[in-house]
């Protein structure tokens, strides 16, 4: 009676345990969380004017955009231009290899443009590109 029982047990531990794939798969989950980067959007529609040199930026990640009452909206919120370099600081702090890409509407004035890049380049950024609608060639 007693070698039935054993060998009873013996198949019940032909099961395969899970846990270690769960823990591998969960490992892998936090890692793709971590290591993905977020597009900080602009949060308004902007008029961008044409240009025949226009490139795609890839790397983009912290969008200012101007309209073209002079309003300044960094990651869906209004920012005034004095404040324009605190946020851009804050924002390169938490993504130091993403660019900022200044979305003007094209009827804003050359006058705001001007002071909003020289808010960013005082944050501290050199890479920055005006985002404009590609003309076909």
């Amino acid at each position: 009676m007693r070698r039935h029982r054993h060998q009873n047990h013996n198949q019940d531990s032909g099961d395969i345990n899970l846990t270690p794939m769960l823990d591998i798969i969960f490992i892998m989950l936090i890692f793709f969380i971590v290591t993905t980067s977020f597009v900080k959007e602009a949060g308004i529609e902007v008029h961008r004017p044409s240009a025949q040199t226009a490139e795609r930026q890839e790397r983009g990640n912290i969008i200012v955009a101007i309209r073209a009452n002079g309003e300044t909206w960094i990651d869906k919120r209004p920012v005034d231009i004095r404040a324009v370099r605190a946020v851009i600081a804050r924002l390169r702090a938490e993504n130091p290899l993403g660019t900022v890409v200044i979305a003007a509407d094209r009827d804003a004035k050359i006058e705001v443009l001007t002071r909003v890049m020289d808010q960013i380049r005082l944050a501290g950024v050199s890479d920055m590109a005006i985002a404009a609608t590609a003309e076909p060639r």
